[in-house]
């Protein structure tokens, strides 16, 4: 295990997503936190988290706790998740089971409970990182081994609580900075290209000359980035590239 200051030292330099997200998880198995699941949307509405498809989602959970909480949609009823879209900071899973017992649970929120009992998901906490937009949210759910308490979990956090939540901070901070889309959705290099001359303003005969290309080929990379990206307009595709830090991406 890093301590602190190495492993601040190793989030400042590290470049890729993959390689942050494996030091995390294993600097967090080492307090007793061994399946993760980071989330992030930066399309958030009133009434809506946005396509899950935009989402940032990392995790070392099972394939099958996946399926059921992600992909089947248990996780926009969780009451962790709805804590974490109305607070900031840390807290216990021990408020589940006060909520629980004094009958505060909504039927969709017990069949969340009663699916991550199945799945040995019982003892955690919830950091939820604070937004500098009313459109952005992140967060981080930590489950602890199976086998250990919420009594030894926050026994653990009453000790190394400030440490851990730096460093679930500290590795937020870098995940926005890191290129992240969906395999199906990664723009090629060419289409990347074109997109970053169109947000230095340059328009299609220009791209096309600094490109050495045709001006329907580039047309054809911007359709084809549009497609990737699921916008309906070139500027929505500017836009959302750089949100995902596709856009002026310097080569490893």
């Amino acid at each position: 295990m890093m301590d602190l200051r190495e492993y601040l030292h190793f989030v400042t330099n590290v470049q890729s997503l993959e390689e942050l997200w494996d030091a995390h998880t294993r600097q967090m198995n080492h307090y007793g936190f061994d399946r993760l699941i980071y989330g992030y949307t930066r399309y958030r509405t009133g009434t809506s988290l946005g396509d899950p498809d935009d989402f940032i989602v990392l995790s070392n959970h099972s394939a099958e706790y996946l399926q059921g909480f992600l992909h089947e949609g248990l996780y926009f009823h969780a009451p962790m998740l709805h804590w974490a879209l109305d607070h900031e900071g840390a807290s216990s899973w021990a408020t589940l089971a006060n909520r629980f017992q004094d009958g505060n649970l909504t039927p969709e929120e017990l069949k969340v409970m009663e699916f991550n009992l199945k799945m040995q998901v019982t003892a955690g906490y919830t950091v939820s990182f604070r937004s500098v937009s009313i459109r952005s949210k992140g967060a981080i759910s930590l489950a602890g081994r199976h086998g250990l308490t919420q009594h030894e979990i926050d026994q653990t956090w009453a000790e190394h609580g400030d440490d851990i939540l730096l460093m679930n901070n500290f590795a937020h901070l870098k995940i926005l900075t890191l290129p992240f889309s969906a395999p199906s959705r990664a723009l090629t290099k060419r289409q990347r290209e074109a997109l970053e001359w169109v947000g230095d303003g340059k328009t299609t005969q220009d791209i096309a000359l600094l490109m050495g290309l045709t001006s329907a080929t580039v047309e054809k990379h911007l359709r084809l980035a549009r497609e990737s990206l699921s916008v309906e307009t070139t500027a929505q595709a500017v836009l959302k590239a750089a949100l995902q830090n596709q856009m002026f991406v310097v080569e490893t």
